[in-house]
């Protein structure tokens, strides 16, 4: 097939014959913009040309290719995007593109974490039930974030709020029950008197105000529901030094300061009344030992002045069942409570500990299910109870005959609707006048699981396939905020260990990799003295570097600093009007760069102009060439000069040094922003190219390639265009390295060249001391044991450890970039001061 390419110039015009599967495969560009020099007008018409084409991203489930599952934290849907929602999903979707380039079968989803209090109290507001003001809200987002340019698998689509969805929340919950793990019980819990429902303990601040609402919470008696996560202390503990975990750094200690040492156990034992007509306000009391064999020793219970079953102390009594005896309840002051226990088992006086009697002591009170797992005195089973309700509904039925009966499975989902009614038939009796469950489930709940809902979303029959969770999980990389590496995370992986168990996961552990993003912050000013807070536009910068400011009407001094965006500092900035002045793409950079990903980020206009200028110069970079490849077409070759060999040697050094830079900032760091960084340097050794070289180089042709193709993630629609307009003139005969008859997105991520050097990286005790040259093809074969003789063998590293002791040689290979061998020898007392490797920490 004869094709016309036009260049923009009709005396340029030039008949080129292409091969048929190129024409049926690659897009076509927006040929009606011709101009040098690129302007935001441009850009909007590039990325509404590409828009539909590259936001595709559907994971095949029978694929032969390697799968990699990227997920981010699914959002609440608030009705508009903000600026830290921006960041996180262009992080993942840079990522998802970035694997999809390297082979990978890339699992990246989308849904909605759609049930909640914010939700509920905005619809009453309005007046508008809460199902339709979360659904409105979620077909805002989902365009917000169509528009953003995300390539989610939109097919897997989830929300919360959906029966579909929930109907498998409250199977998990009836799993739970039948293996004794959720359970209902009175007790003292946290009330938030504005929004009117139970808090955990966790969602309650060091001041005792609630996460939410802020008002001060107050201490309420009432019969709730609970998980039994204390179950699962130990394995949730140990799980944290699985070598599976990657990349969790400071989380882990965040994880392991909320479980704590499992160094004693936990027992509920039942709380009885010695008189007639008194029922217990609690039916049992939670008693933790780090001896649990002093059970069959143990003569009182002591508790505080202020625990609930204090006011009928004395006449009250609970029953031991390891030695069949009802004992004493014994007000104290004394100083024997484990930490944050208000109760505690008394022994009158000394005794020998006999560890023969702990197993037995064990295996009774988990027969009993009562307790006898491995805990910390501080952690608490998790309160699920809410009393609103936009949640999942516990499917409980209570009827005076039976107690609490579940919901048979063949009857599920139990909807909102259903809570409405007023007597339902027992499921075990058939007394029509038992009554439904109210309460519904914390949102945790609904969100411990959905990475695994994702993998089978519209299976009406079971939770997911077994087959497909096996296949997919664990989660290769969880991408999210750091005030979700608490709470959310522990339920998580809970959930994950509890289905572990019963062989329905892989993994005990969920999420392989994490990157935990900073918060976006935007400049707020507050006048001094008074602490209010005014918008930008009233201020006046006296100094930009001092952070001098005054109040424009007053003279007033204004006090400027970098905190989260929020309406009420007044310090935010909308999605959508940054989209719209600088374009998607520009946008996309922006968030990514100068700032690593883990870093928080200061929305400055300062750190525009570098990328929007690197932009225009990628830009001209392609015009240029395309120009003077027509001209050579035409016949117009430039004389290949002395020097013609020795640029596109450069140019080839220059391309494999910054193809290993950036894939190690893509795979390995996460450093986002450096890997934008070096392809910046990179941009700069093409342009510095001469005239004859970007006319005649296969060099120079293949850098430019690499340098569209490796923007590809980072802003898919200006590389797209980019790409099309580069292939048009490109002599594909020479190089086989690309697939020119596919779009920038189809193409395979660029590799070493085998016969470039890479590095050895040697170190001490985390130090950079030396680096060896080894090629590429030699690197890729070595082993742990010959890496480490290398490292040892350096003058630099020989010097530094002298006579001190080499430990261990703990050698991280870098497939294809480089090898680091760290050497750790004994450390003197006097610690040198050591630099930090910026990429590695």
């Amino acid at each position: 097939m004869i094709f016309r390419i036009n260049s923009g110039k009709v005396l340029k015009s030039k008949w080129i014959k292409f091969p048929e599967c190129f024409l049926r495969r690659i897009s076509v560009g927006c040929h009606n913009i011709n101009e040098r020099e690129i302007t935001p007008g441009t850009k909007k018409t590039i990325e509404s040309h590409w828009r539909e084409r590259i936001s595709r991203g559907e994971y095949k489930d029978d694929t032969k290719r390697e799968k990699h599952y990227i997920l981010s934290m699914f959002p609440y849907p608030s009705g508009n995007l903000h600026m830290g929602h921006v960041r996180v999903y262009t992080i993942s979707d840079a990522m998802a593109r970035f694997y999809r380039m390297c082979g990978k079968e890339v699992l990246h989803p989308m849904g909605w974490d759609a049930f909640g209090l914010p939700a509920e109290n905005a619809a009453r507001q309005r007046g508008i039930p809460a199902e339709e003001w979360t659904e409105r809200n979620i077909k805002t987002m989902k365009d917000q974030l169509m528009r953003l340019g995300c390539s989610f698998d939109w097919t897997r689509e989830i929300a919360t709020c959906h029966p579909d969805y929930y109907k498998w929340t409250q199977w998990l919950f009836l799993k739970l029950y039948r293996e004794g793990l959720t359970y209902q019980r009175e007790a003292l819990v946290n009330w938030d008197p504005v929004d009117e429902t139970v808090l955990a303990n966790e969602q309650v601040d060091a001041d005792g105000c609630s996460w939410r609402s802020g008002a001060k919470v107050e201490k309420r008696l009432l019969k709730q529901w609970f998980i039994r996560t204390t179950r699962y202390a130990k394995e949730l503990l140990e799980g944290l030094d699985n070598p599976l975990l990657q990349d969790w750094k400071d989380i882990i200690d965040i994880q392991k300061h909320w479980i704590g040492e499992c160094d004693g156990y936990s027992f509920d034992l039942e709380v009885v009344s010695k008189r007639s007509g008194l029922k217990p306000v609690l039916s049992t009391i939670n008693l933790w030992h780090s001896h649990p064999e002093v059970m069959k020793k143990v003569s009182f219970v002591g508790i505080t002045k202020n625990h609930p079953l204090a006011k009928d102390s004395e006449d009250l009594l609970v029953k031991n069942p390891f030695t069949d005896q009802e004992i004493p309840l014994v007000i104290t002051d004394d100083d024997k409570f484990p930490p944050k226990c208000d109760a505690y088992l008394g022994i009158s006086k000394e005794f020998p500990v006999d560890v023969s009697d702990r197993s037995e002591i064990l295996r009774k009170a988990q027969e009993l299910g009562i307790g006898g797992f491995p805990v910390n005195s501080k952690l608490r089973d998790w309160l699920i109870s809410r009393q609103r309700s936009w949640g999942t509904p516990i499917p409980i039925v209570h009827c005076s005959s039976c107690g609490a009966v579940p919901i048979p499975e063949d009857q599920l989902p139990v909807t909102l609707s259903d809570l409405q009614e007023g007597k339902v038939f027992c499921p075990k009796c058939q007394n029509p006048e038992a009554q439904r469950e109210k309460d519904t489930m914390d949102t945790f709940v609904d969100s411990s699981w959905y990475f695994l809902r994702y993998l089978d979303p519209r299976n009406d029959q079971q939770i997911f396939r077994k087959d497909l969770s096996l296949k997919t999980m664990p989660v290769d990389l969880y991408i999210g905020g750091k005030e979700h590496a608490e709470l959310h995370l522990y339920y998580a992986r809970f959930m994950n260990h509890f289905l572990h168990s019963h062989g329905l996961v892989p993994h005990p552990e969920p999420f392989r990799r994490l990157l935990v993003q900073g918060m976006v912050m935007g400049r707020s000013f507050r006048i001094k003295g008074s602490g209010k807070y005014i918008p930008e536009s009233e201020v006046d910068i006296i100094d930009e570097k001092k952070n001098k400011a005054v109040k424009k009407a007053t003279g007033d001094p204004v006090v400027v600093t970098w905190e989260k965006m929020s309406k009420s500092k007044l310090n935010g900035v909308d999605p959508e009007d940054v989209i719209d002045e600088l374009g998607i793409d520009t946008t996309r950079l922006v968030i990514l760069g100068d700032v690593a990903p883990f870093s928080h980020r200061n929305w400055s206009r300062g750190t525009f102009p570098g990328l929007i200028n690197w932009q225009r110069r990628l830009w001209l970079t392609v015009h240029d060439f395309c120009q003077l490849k027509r001209d050579a077409q035409a016949g117009k070759i430039l004389k290949k000069e002395e020097k013609f060999a020795e640029e596109e040697a450069k140019l080839k050094d220059s391309r494999n040094y910054h193809v290993s830079r950036t894939t190690l900032n893509f795979r390995h760091s996460h450093y986002l922003s450096v890997a934008i960084s070096k392809m910046q340097g990179f941009t700069n050794s093409i342009r510095r190219a001469p005239q004859y070289v970007v006319q005649c180089g296969s060099e120079y042709q293949r850098a430019l390639a690499t340098q569209i193709v490796m923007l590809a993630p980072l802003a898919p629609h200006f590389a797209s265009e980019l790409w099309v307009r580069f292939v048009e003139v490109a002599e594909k005969s020479s190089d086989n390295t690309f697939a020119w008859d596919k779009d920038v997105l189809e193409q395979q991520w660029p590799e070493v060249d085998s016969d470039f050097q890479l590095e050895l990286v040697a170190k001490v005790n985390g130090l950079e001391l030396a680096s060896v040259k080894i090629l590429r093809s030699k690197l890729d074969e070595m082993t742990r044991e010959e890496a480490a003789e290398v490292a040892l063998k350096q003058p630099k590293i020989i010097k530094f450890i002298g006579s001190k002791k080499v430990l261990d040689t703990v050698v991280e290979f870098f497939p294809g970039l480089e090898i680091r061998a760290n050497v750790i020898v004994e450390r003197s007392q006097k610690k040198k001061k050591e630099k930090v490797d910026p990429e590695t920490g």
